[in-house]
């Protein structure tokens, strides 16, 4: 058969389009995971953003209002947490230096060998050690890479603005290109919505609270490095199957060898009946129970995420799996391909 110009025009404007895009991915390449984050913040927002244009009807100071609000929120925060946590974190790398956890040790399993109390302290040793020099090296980092980390945040609230200003124009350029049948992307539109609040509302905020109510139970008790703590909290939080125990219990038993042993019941009281209790309330009002997201597809999409994506990866991995698991269950269903449009 013969090949005509026409065809040889589509080859040639195909391969302009994907050498086009190739170029285009190189270039934003470097700031690609601050695009998704101003995209992620934007989808957050966007119900507040909608009640402030409904009031004041222009959406250029409905997005500026917006964006100094997630400064207020995000940002004063930090600029007033983050020295007291760098010290926080100097102080934890001190102190894991100078307990006795032999002492410690001995105390828990008075009963056991010598030798195996011997081994059981270097190795508490040895992971507090390298827990609290990853954490200082990844303080280190970050002050490295200060400017870096400035420019990023100009490219999410840059996206961030605009995401929210020109949303209605963005929803119909995506469903414009989009290779899905009308009637089958409308489905498909809702079931993303439903996984993604699931996941960035269900875990993510849901977490955030939780950690936060942690914190507050530091700071009442007194503990040290409470900052700290309630950082490693909200993380722990937003992980499904590991919650805020992971701090809360070290930090009772603390408190029970060093004699505290009123205040370390009445601090694991508060965290059994508040802190722990708040997942159960919220995330059922949150999360659609439509969304069937598994919680073990939920984790290891945070914990791959995170090694592949850093801190963007507690959100981008475990959508991306979510999503995969939606498309393999439609071909598995056998109706995949129904949802693309038919070509002439």
């Amino acid at each position: 058969m013969a090949i005509s110009n026409k065809d040889i025009r589509r080859v040639f404007v195909s391969l302009i389009l994907l050498l086009l895009v190739v170029v285009a991915f190189l270039i934003i390449q470097p700031i690609v995971l601050s695009i998704f984050a101003g995209l992620i913040l934007a989808y957050v927002f966007s119900p507040v953003y909608k009640i402030i244009y409904r009031t004041i009807h222009a959406r250029n100071t409905a997005a500026t209002i917006m964006c100094l609000l997630v400064c207020l929120i995000i940002l004063v925060p930090l600029w007033f947490t983050i020295p007291a946590i760098v010290q926080q974190v100097f102080d934890l790398f001190n102190l894991s230096q100078n307990i006795d956890f032999s002492q410690i040790v001995n105390k828990f399993f008075p009963s056991s060998s010598a030798e195996f109390n011997e081994k059981l302290t270097t190795i508490i040793i040895q992971f507090t050690g390298n827990m609290a020099s990853a954490i200082f090296s990844y303080f280190i980092g970050l002050l490295q890479s200060l400017p870096s980390l400035l420019l990023n945040l100009a490219v999410i609230l840059f996206v961030f603005f605009f995401s929210l200003r020109d949303q209605e124009n963005l929803k119909e350029f995506v469903s414009g290109i989009s290779p899905f049948r009308k009637d089958k992307e409308a489905i498909l539109v809702n079931r993303f919505k439903d996984i993604t609040s699931s996941i960035i509302y269900g875990y993510i905020i849901v977490g955030i609270l939780q950690g936060l109510a942690l914190g507050l139970g530091l700071l009442i008790f007194g503990v040290k490095s409470a900052l700290t703590l309630t950082i490693l909290g909200i993380f722990a939080s937003m992980l499904p199957m590991i919650g805020p125990w992971f701090v809360w219990i070290p930090v009772t038993i603390g408190m029970l060898i060093s004699g505290n042993v009123g205040m370390a019941m009445i601090f694991a009281a508060y965290c059994i009946l508040f802190v722990s209790t708040i997942d159960n309330v919220l995330r059922p009002y949150i999360v659609s129970r439509k969304t069937g997201v598994s919680s073990v597809v939920v984790l290891v999409g945070m914990i791959g995420g995170l090694v592949v994506f850093n801190i963007m990866g507690l959100i981008l991995g475990p959508l991306i799996l979510a999503y995969l698991v939606l498309f393999l269950k439609a071909y598995k269903d056998g109706t995949l391909s129904d949802m693309f449009s038919s070509t002439e």
